[in-house]
């Protein structure tokens, strides 16, 4: 047994280095659908599908307990995976509460009705799925009133990433901001919400100028994920060594992955 942390492609791997680091003694198999990604073009339909056979490649792993570490996949396909399709003996957890938490500086499990926050002006990059969905306002609704979000959908990023072009990417997050400030030209902050783009949080940050607070999700989660094991033990998993699988070319990935976190990481086939 272990914890699972599924993703599109490579973002989740931000994900998996925040909370291996933070719960070392914890085993992680990591899934990565590098085959399908990006999902932020995708349907609902097919997200949840692609999703779904990605969290039983996990569950085969034996992995109780899945983090969706997928932005686009936790707006789009967790809900109705909660609702109609995970068993009773097993989790699959998304990645937006966490940051909406941090947002709001509300603790793990305040149910108490939404209420007015500091911040007021929030903008959010995400997928252009992410964004249609509109998951993180109905979740933000919920904790807090009052705040404006203006959202921009980052066509491109997401594949620019997973191709391994940096320069492209940079041009594209540089872009995607002025666009935002088009519309929204004084934050207060932003929310990074695809699991890719801290790769690029020095960009957005340098393109949102100081006084923005940059709200990026990876050591969020980890947060979040210990206090929960804490409370659910039986959910930590016996392995001892992580696990990565792709269902994309091994060799490529673990070129790319290890090309943006600065060490090897070795993927097997899904």
């Amino acid at each position: 047994m272990a914890v699972g942390i599924f993703d599109s492609g490579l973002g989740g791997l931000t994900v998996y280095e925040a909370v291996a680091k933070r719960l070392p003694d914890v085993p992680f198999v990591y899934y990565g659908d590098n085959a399908h990604a990006p999902y932020g073009v995708r349907d609902a339909d097919d997200i949840f599908n692609l999703t779904c056979a990605g969290v039983e490649r996990l569950w085969a792993e034996g992995c109780d307990l899945v983090i969706l570490a997928c932005n686009t996949a936790s707006a789009a396909a967790l809900k109705r995976m909660q609702e109609t399709w995970v068993p009773k003996d097993k989790r699959v957890l998304g990645v937006f509460v966490p940051l909406i938490e941090a947002l709001t500086e509300r603790q793990w499990g305040d149910n108490s009705p939404p209420r007015e926050v500091a911040v007021k002006h929030v903008a959010l990059f995400a997928t252009p799925a992410t964004v249609s969905s509109r998951a993180f306002q109905r979740e933000l609704a919920f904790r807090a009133i009052g705040v404006d979000v203006e959202a921009q959908p980052c066509g491109g990023v997401v594949d620019a990433i997973e191709a391994g072009d940096e320069m492209l990417a940079e041009a594209l997050v540089r872009s995607h901001v002025e666009a935002l400030k088009r519309r929204m030209p004084h934050p207060e902050a932003a929310i990074l919400g695809c699991t890719h783009y801290p790769l690029l949080e020095k960009t957005f940050a340098e393109a949102l100028g100081s006084g923005v607070k940059v709200y990026s999700q990876a050591n969020l989660v980890a947060e979040s994920l210990a206090d929960y094991l804490a409370r659910r033990p039986e959910f930590r998993g016996t392995g001892k060594t992580p696990k990565f699988l792709t269902t994309g070319d091994p060799k490529k990935v673990s070129d790319k992955a290890t090309q943006f976190l600065r060490h090897r990481i070795e993927f097997e086939a899904a």
